[in-house]
């Protein structure tokens, strides 16, 4: 397990403004609770970056420090780039979200066959296959294994399932990693070079890749680290590339703050248009639902999961 933290803080309304000096303070507790080496922390508003920072140290043995330019592996944020990639897809008319997977990935077999044959592109990217929570998740972690994108659209055959089909959210990565492999056969493109080409570039990303491999330029990048009996450790990184569209991707503050903008502007940024307004606001509609309590902290009322995006509200507003 790799302790790692990317934070963003994503803000449509303040109802007080909180001080550059709040945040610091909240930031090196949140930091001594948790025990992470180094954090970056970045606050849009307004379709502006007003406060971007890096706290704490890249790497326990440099003793370098984080700033908005370190980069971080931003893991399962990384699905939401993967669902927008298939909903520009989509808005090409190229796949539709409810197309079987089969249509593209003829060889795709889950352990019911019934599912098998009526399992859609929808179903890869929001956790309701019936599989158990993380199903299949040891074929590539540790890190560093040699299994392939092939064998895991091979493997996931012989996961079987715990609930029924579409009636329990339960999180899945490798369904992840299928998805980013329909969106290869979709777009005649790898999934990486995808990101890269059709998502990076336009936004004017100028340090994030695509993949750990991918970065050329390891001069300002996190190191990996794990509590080991009870004392923070650094190890070697170790990725497994197989699982680029489930959490591969790297970034920094300044880099997915313009990924927050373009979010929270309806899918633009600078006059250029990544996904339409009713394109984003699909994917950021519940598709499987989750349970909450009927007290609870934060006084929500609904909870799930919509394409790529964990939504719920806290105090009245909605939080994606």
């Amino acid at each position: 397990m790799i302790t790692i933290l990317l934070s963003f803080l994503f803000v449509a309304q303040l109802s007080a403004q909180i001080s550059a000096a709040e945040i610091d303070t909240l930031v090196l507790q949140t930091m001594k609770a948790f025990d992470v080496p180094g954090v970056a922390v970045g606050v849009v508003k307004d379709g502006k970056l007003i406060h971007a920072k890096g706290y704490g140290v890249r790497s326990i043995t440099s003793q370098l420090p984080v700033d908005e330019e370190t980069l971080f592996g931003i893991a399962s944020n990384s699905k939401a780039f993967t669902t927008t990639a298939l909903a520009m897809m989509v808005e090409e008319g190229k796949m539709k979200w409810d197309d079987p997977v089969r249509k593209y990935l003829p060889e795709f077999t889950l352990y019911n066959p019934f599912v098998s044959e009526n399992f859609t592109v929808r179903d890869l990217v929001t956790h309701r296959s019936g599989m158990g929570l993380g199903a299949g998740d040891l074929m590539f972690f540790p890190e560093g294994g040699n299994i392939t994108v092939k064998d895991i659209v091979y493997n996931v055959r012989y996961l079987k399932s715990e609930s029924s089909f579409r009636s329990k959210y339960a999180y899945n990565n490798n369904l992840y990693i299928v998805a980013g492999e329909v969106l290869r056969v979709v777009s005649g493109m790898t999934w990486e070079t995808f990101i890269e080409e059709r998502i990076m570039k336009p936004l004017k990303f100028e340090k994030s890749t695509a993949s750990y491999n991918r970065v050329k330029n390891k001069s300002n990048i996190i190191d990996a680290h794990v509590v080991v009996e009870g004392k923070l450790t650094q190890i070697p990184h170790d990725w497994n590339e197989t699982a680029n569209a489930a959490g591969g991707i790297m970034s920094n503050i300044k880099d997915l703050s313009k990924w927050v903008i373009m979010q929270l502007q309806n899918g633009s940024y600078d006059g250029a248009t990544i996904i339409k307004p009713q394109t984003q606001h699909e994917m950021w509609s519940i598709q499987t639902p989750i349970a909450i309590a009927m007290t609870n902290p934060y006084e929500s009322q609904f909870n799930g999961y919509g394409l790529g995006w964990a939504i719920t509200d806290v105090k009245g507003m909605k939080q994606v």
